[in-house]
Parts: structure tokens; C-alpha cells; sequence
């Protein structure tokens, strides 16, 4: 018995008002086929399915690593400029510019 059948089936049975198991296994057999049509239009359907959603979960990582990585350096190039700028001030006020003449 193929799973349209057996969908027909239980639907079919709900139909006459029988139990409530035949209404959760329609609800299953539906929620099944659901699923296998969703995996199959987004191409996951195959067998490498699952290497496929490792290496996303792996290029998803390492997207992020780099995007912190970025964030962190930029943070770290704009603290070093502030303070160099402080540095500056400091030498200028002290009047080292003058003792460099």
C-alpha cells in the first residue's frame, strides 16, 4: 500500500467518525508527506541531504567566526587610534614639540 493510499485510507476512516487513532494517524501520514515534499523542494531529498547540512552549518560557522573576527579587529584599530590621538594631545600639551626643535 503506497502513502496516498494509505492517506486515503484514513481519511476515508475519519471520515465514518471512527477513533481517535485513525485521526492521529492521519495527522502523522499527513505531517509525513508534508515533510518529504518541503525536503524535496529545497533539494534535500537525497542521500548527501545530510553532508549537504553539515558543510551549510560549517560555512554558517565559519561565517560568523570571521564576522567577529572583523568586528573585534576594527574595535581594536579604532581603540589604538583613539589612544594614539590621546598620546599626541598629551606630548603636545607637555610641549614636547618644542623640545624636538
Amino acid at each position: 500500500m503506497t502513502r496516498d493510499e494509505k492517506l486515503a485510507r484514513l481519511v476515508a476512516d475519519a471520515a465514518e467518525g471512527r477513533s481517535i487513532p485513525v485521526l492521529l494517524g492521519l495527522v502523522e501520514e499527513a505531517s509525513e508527506q508534508g515533510a518529504e515534499r518541503a525536503l524535496h523542494r529545497l533539494g534535500l531529498s537525497d542521500d548527501n541531504a545530510s553532508a549537504d547540512i553539515a558543510d551549510l552549518r560549517e560555512l554558517l560557522t565559519a561565517w560568523r567566526t570571521a564576522k567577529t573576527s572583523a568586528w573585534k579587529a576594527v574595535v581594536d584599530w579604532l581603540v589604538r587610534g583613539v589612544l594614539a590621538l590621546l598620546l599626541v594631545g598629551i606630548a603636545m600639551r607637555m610641549g614636547v614639540a618644542e623640545l624636538l626643535k
